[in-house]
């Protein structure tokens, strides 16, 4: 996403805005089941999305990687922004004469234009967009991955994983809620504290839940249950950009993720699960936050390091669980 308030507020805290275009895609408009369902509704329907996303984002980073593992790809296509924006908007400067080859546009804030010309918030991803009218459906991001797999059952692979299996679906619901305020949000209540004390506080409350998941995951091999959910990819978005960003640039700097021996056995098994190491882009992710985020690195220098070549190393986890840990199921 573009953040929406990460400029430093002087003796303030970061609070992230979550207002989000609240729409939801369901099967025939069906009032869902799950989560907000006094809002739009739009109908499931192979080819009508794309999902407008950036590898730099842990965010939408989230949704490439639910879309790959349901195996989606050939109903909702992926349009992909490049790592830096001004303060105006994402951009495809990807793409050749950086305009998106299906939408038609150069600006991600094009869309949101189209559908709500005096768009007030920030011009985030990940964002769904009607291909033919070339409007933005949603950008709420919780509920786009969460309505990819409760919705769009009928195109998934066979192979697809259960990434919300109904059994353990209370407890993921518990732990995702701390990894989300501790950890995801975590990171950036330090980077963008505005007060020393702002800082020390989110600090401890980061490190503090980080302790926590060494230890809950140095005795199974999953976030929850014995199988891999949309709780471990919640989690995994923000460790993979933990030493390369956030420990540094964020100045979580307690210990690197390779300094924690379950988490980071953890996110190496993660990363070589197929459909999900092959979305990061390191490079991106470094020239994302280094480059736009021009309160905290005034000079855009981009670090030349950390060494991040020990992802592909054995992670030592089978003994914990299943050699994928990923519960079939079909459509």
């Amino acid at each position: 996403m573009r953040e929406k308030a990460t400029y430093v507020q002087p003796g303030t805290e970061f609070n992230r805005d979550m207002n989000y275009i609240p729409d939801r895609i369901t099967r025939e408009a069906r009032k869902p089941e799950f989560g907000p369902s006094d809002v739009p509704l739009w109908p499931v329907e192979p080819g009508r999305y794309r999902l407008v996303a950036a590898a730099a984002c842990p965010w939408a980073n989230r949704a490439i990687i639910v879309r790959n593992l349901l195996g989606l790809q050939d109903v909702i296509s992926l349009g992909l922004a490049g790592p830096t924006h001004d303060a105006r908007s994402w951009t495809f400067d990807l793409d050749p004469g950086g305009v998106d080859p299906v939408l038609g546009i150069e600006r991600l804030q094009e869309a949101y234009f189209k559908r709500y010309p005096d768009y007030p918030r920030g011009i985030t991803v990940p964002a769904i967009v009607e291909e033919t009218s070339g409007k933005v459906v949603t950008n709420d991001f919780p509920w786009i991955t969460h309505d990819f797999f409760h919705e769009w059952t009928d195109f998934f692979a066979d192979d697809a994983p259960d990434l919300w299996p109904r059994a353990l679906r209370e407890e993921m619901d518990e732990v995702n809620q701390r990894v989300f305020t501790e950890v995801n949000n975590g990171v950036y209540r330090c980077g963008f504290a505005g007060s020393q004390e702002a800082y020390d506080a989110a600090y401890s409350r980061l490190f503090a839940a980080l302790d926590w998941l060494e230890e809950r995951l140095s005795g199974q091999r999953y976030l929850v249950g014995d199988q891999l959910t949309e709780s471990d990819i919640r989690l995994f978005t923000t460790l993979a950009r933990f030493d390369a960003v956030y420990h540094g640039h964020f100045k979580c700097n307690r210990q690197k993720l390779v300094e924690f021996p379950a988490l980071w056995a953890y996110a190496r098994d993660l990363y070589q699960t197929p459909g999900i190491g092959g979305t990061l882009d390191f490079d991106q992710i470094k020239q994302h936050y280094y480059v736009v985020h021009t309160d905290l690195n005034p000079t855009q220098i981009v670090p030349a390091g950390p060494d991040l070549s020990g992802w592909d190393e054995p992670h030592g986890r089978e003994s914990l669980g299943s050699d994928l840990g990923i519960s079939r199921r079909r459509g």
